[in-house]
């Protein structure tokens, strides 16, 4: 009898993970590794199919070193900008030069329906990073799964 009791505990160990697995938490993670693998590989489709369609929500905030540089040279300009996901997915998939976002201290939060994505990055172009600073996505579950509805990023060069 103990022997059975203890094939059913690992039995009921060895589900938990395949639980957590399909978790929004873990669909989100998914997300996140799904865009790092888009810009690795150029591929503007398997990118753009990360976004909601229509969205256009998408900020760029200078930090506060970069605006100072930038606004020494163009005094005009602006603290932040908006911009498309759609004109980003066009960069990733038109250049040449090898890139990748790299992510630290990724933090989740959802509640199944709606989810908010809060991490470091360093953006590397070339095996040199170009920018760096905080980035934050909000996603929704669509009946296609996962969407980032916005984005949010600062940069610092």
């Amino acid at each position: 009898m103990r022997i059975r009791h203890l094939l059913a505990l690992l039995a009921l160990v060895a589900a938990v993970p395949c639980a957590a697995a399909d978790s929004p938490k873990a669909e989100i993670e998914q997300v996140v590794t799904r865009f790092q693998a888009s810009l690795k590989t150029h591929d503007r489709a398997a990118l753009a199919n990360l976004f909601l369609a229509d969205s256009k929500a998408w900020w760029n905030v200078l930090g506060e070193e970069s605006y100072r540089k930038v606004k020494a040279k163009h005094p005009e300009a602006a603290r932040y900008k908006a911009g498309t996901w759609q004109e980003f997915a066009d960069y990733v998939g038109g250049t040449k030069a090898s890139i990748e976002e790299r992510f630290h201290n990724v933090r989740i939060e959802t509640d199944g329906s709606v989810a908010s994505v809060y991490f470091d990055f360093e953006f590397v172009a070339d095996g040199k990073v170009g920018n760096k600073g905080a980035e934050t996505w909000q996603l929704i579950r669509t009946d296609d799964g996962w969407k980032i509805a916005s984005m949010l990023y600062s940069s610092n060069f």
